[in-house]
């Protein structure tokens, strides 16, 4: 394990799909669906919420041995009239699965696909939002600075509006509203990234402050 090792997240949505990930050692991905980094060293597995107790969360990692495309078909045979059964699918095999001493836990329900990340954030991770690499260091800053003042900001936030769904690099969800901090917004200079964070505190009390994890799913 090295800490450049490469980390892929990925969402299971029914204990019984997990259950071939514990007894078969393999995962399935759509191709159509599949993510660039579909070559990671580990793959770790962010449950849905159909899973209880244990839901929202990642619980579980493994390290991947190679992948294979296949027909949906060939990965369940007794299933030859599915809609997709002749679609292709990537069966990702894996090691032996491992449990996480402390689950990465997600704050918020959000929606979950795919998250890319590396073994040393996937080691130091507490919650989902401490897993991104996608978006710039500055975003990074950001972020950290606001977690020490006790502000849990969401990373790659995604919102969906009439015009469309589009992606936020950084967003703090309010009592009344969010303050939505694009990459372009953050400063480079220490002194900057203070005044900004200062700012968006000022902004938080604007807007009732921020959603206490008492209204959290």
């Amino acid at each position: 394990m090295y800490p450049e090792d490469r980390v892929l997240v990925a969402y299971v949505p029914r204990p019984a799909d997990f259950a071939i990930v514990e007894t078969q050692g393999w995962y399935r991905i759509p191709q159509r669906h599949a993510p660039k980094g579909l070559h990671a060293e580990y793959f770790a597995f962010y449950f849905g919420r159909r899973f209880g107790p244990e839901k929202w969360a990642i619980h579980f990692f493994a390290r991947q041995v190679g992948y294979e495309l296949v027909s949906r078909l060939t990965l369940f045979p007794d299933q030859p009239d599915h809609p997709r059964a002749n679609e292709p699918y990537y069966k990702v095999q894996l090691g032996s699965l491992q449990r996480l001493e402390r689950p990465i836990i997600s704050l918020r329900w959000r929606r979950v696909t795919f998250i890319h990340t590396t073994w040393d954030r996937f080691q130091q991770a507490t919650e989902i939002n401490d897993l991104f690499v996608d978006g710039e260091a500055y975003v990074d800053r950001l972020y950290a600075a606001l977690k020490e003042r006790g502000i849990q900001a969401e990373r790659q936030y995604r919102v969906k509006e009439s015009g469309g769904v589009y992606v936020v690099p950084l967003t703090v969800l309010c009592k009344n509203g969010r303050i939505d901090i694009d990459s372009n917004q953050i400063p480079t200079t220490p002194t900057e990234l203070a005044q900004l964070t200062d700012q968006i505190m000022q902004q938080m009390v604007e807007k009732g402050g921020i959603v206490s994890e008492s209204n959290l799913i």
